[in-house]
């Protein structure tokens, strides 16, 4: 195949114990996270990748095709590499299964971004329009030069200024396309790089290796669960389509 859409679906998540089987409107994450791709894409063309057997069975339930990879996988982006090692594409889909209302309109934009430059690392982004969000340290925001290529992603609050007000601000979409190559590179490293390690943020390990990642404007439809809080606020979110 020429892609395939990895959705990496790790159990012992450190904010929140299980995250991909938590119930949202009576579907568990994983399963809306693919119901989304499914919007886009065939179904042989998306694969689940996790570590644990109960998220393997509720994918089986759900008919949903799945691979079990290494628990010792340091991070997402590095499951995925599993998976490139074991199915040969040009390039991967990488949308994290923590994405239950990921918009397909977004999948759609980065495949065929990843179509006219399967060679590229590619990830989303989208401007950030709340203070909270700004100041969030589940929020990884980024910082691009004027061709897009991402310069740095933090958890904390930049571009800043001396006043360290908000001002104008860009986060992270989830969303990835990776070559096989690259996603093997990555994978290399027994330890998370030292940057990668201090934000806790596995894209910035492509930068430390010396890759460039370039950056596409995606909506700000997305809403990812890191936490009990941003649970509760997906929860809202099903029920009364707003935030």
């Amino acid at each position: 195949m020429k892609y395939l859409i990895v959705i990496p679906a790790r159990y012992q998540s450190k904010r929140l114990p299980g995250k991909p089987l938590a119930k949202i409107g009576g579907l568990p994450m994983i399963v809306r996270t693919y119901n989304q791709c499914k919007k886009v894409v065939s179904k042989d063309k998306i694969i689940v990748a996790t570590d644990n057997l109960k998220i393997k069975e509720v994918c089986d339930e759900y008919k949903i095709k799945s691979l079990i990879t290494s628990s010792k996988c340091l991070t997402g982006t590095d499951r995925v590499a599993e998976v490139a090692k074991k199915i040969k594409c040009s390039f991967y889909i990488n949308v994290q299964g923590d994405e239950p209302f990921f918009n397909p309109n977004d999948l759609e934009l980065l495949i065929k971004q990843a179509e006219k430059k399967p060679k590229e690392i590619i990830n989303g982004y989208t401007e950030i329009k709340d203070k909270k969000l700004f100041f969030s340290s589940s929020i990884p925001k980024v910082v691009f030069d004027k061709k897009g290529y991402l310069l740095y992603m933090s958890r904390g609050p930049i571009p800043s200024n001396k006043a360290l007000e908000f001002k104008k601000a860009w986060r992270q979409v989830c969303a990835y396309s990776f070559p096989r190559k690259a996603l093997f590179d990555f994978s290399k490293t027994k330890n998370k790089t030292p940057i990668e390690s201090f934000e806790d943020i596995e894209i910035l390990r492509f930068i430390e290796q010396g890759y460039k990642v370039k950056m596409i404007k995606m909506s700000n439809k997305s809403l990812a669960v890191d936490n009990k809080e941003d649970l509760e606020k997906a929860k809202i979110y099903l029920k009364y389509k707003k935030l």
